[in-house]
């Protein structure tokens, strides 16, 4: 069902790598809401992933960059600007890449050339799209800029490894932009910290599967699905949440407020009984 919330609007959408990614089912939902998309990933992500299908499927025009170059986000939101014909309504910044994690390697005995690495890609690159856009004065009125966030940067998730310390630098970033962009700018900047959700990046994180059906019997109403997660994100790029700014949502079902749930003191009683 389509409620034409984005009629008129233009966004730009980072990191659909494939029809699981959650940046991919938000920029179809996108469309379906009215928006008129440009897409963009990393060169090296496009040429692992089916952006081009996405593209397609929804009429809108690819431009590459690496959101860890400077030049490359400048030349991004001019190309974009000039496609859409205008500036730019909404953003969705959904990046995120741990060397550490890739590699096997533990928190305690990082590689810090990969530690940075992760750290530009997953949070700092948010800063500098940020940056392109406001110095170019390239967002409209009470636009609307989300990044993908993960509980793990407030709670210890052990096999999150450094993406937990990545995680927690992107929220900063977003507020600390926000406060910026919605002064000078009446533009809106938050984050959503989603239930884990089974994308190609999500499924690089060891124990992932335990991960998932723990949260899923935490939660009271179950996991966020990806499709969930991109219908929230259109409410966030939409007119109906213009005061809505500096936050980071949680969208998991109501798993950060929960201490324990029936279903997990249920299995761990079981495994005591069975001693």
């Amino acid at each position: 069902m389509s409620y034409n919330l984005l009629k008129g609007k233009k966004g730009i959408i980072f990191g659909a790598l494939d029809e699981n990614s959650i940046a991919w089912k938000t920029a179809v939902k996108a469309h379906e809401e009215g928006a008129e998309i440009v897409l963009t990933n990393a060169p090296i992500a496009m040429r692992m992933g089916s952006i081009k299908t996405l593209a397609e499927q929804i009429g809108a025009e690819i431009v590459p960059a690496d959101a860890t170059k400077v030049e490359d986000l400048e030349n991004l939101v001019d190309k974009a600007t000039e496609i859409l014909g205008g500036k730019i309504d909404f953003v969705l910044h959904s990046i995120g890449m741990s060397v550490n994690v890739r590699k096997g390697k533990h928190y305690t005995d990082q590689n810090y050339d990969w530690t940075a690495k992760g750290w530009d890609v997953s949070a700092v690159s948010f800063h500098k799209t940020m940056q392109a856009l406001y110095q170019k004065d390239a967002m409209s009125e009470w636009g609307s800029i989300v990044a993908l966030s993960y509980m793990a940067a407030q709670r210890v998730f052990p096999d999150y490894n450094d993406m937990a310390d990545n995680k927690a630098y992107l929220e900063s970033i977003a507020r600390s932009f926000g406060y910026f962009f919605g002064k000078e700018k009446k533009v809106r900047v938050n984050t959503i910290s989603q239930s884990p959700t089974p994308t190609t990046a999500g499924q690089g994180v060891k124990g992932f599967d335990g991960f998932i059906a723990y949260a899923d019997k935490m939660s009271p109403l179950g996991n966020a699905t990806a499709q969930d997660c991109a219908d929230y994100t259109i409410t966030l790029f939409s007119d109906l949440t213009k005061k809505v700014t500096l936050q980071n949502l949680y969208h998991d079902g109501g798993f950060s407020n929960v201490g324990v749930s029936q279903e997990v003191m249920e299995a761990f009683v079981e495994k005591e009984s069975e001693k």
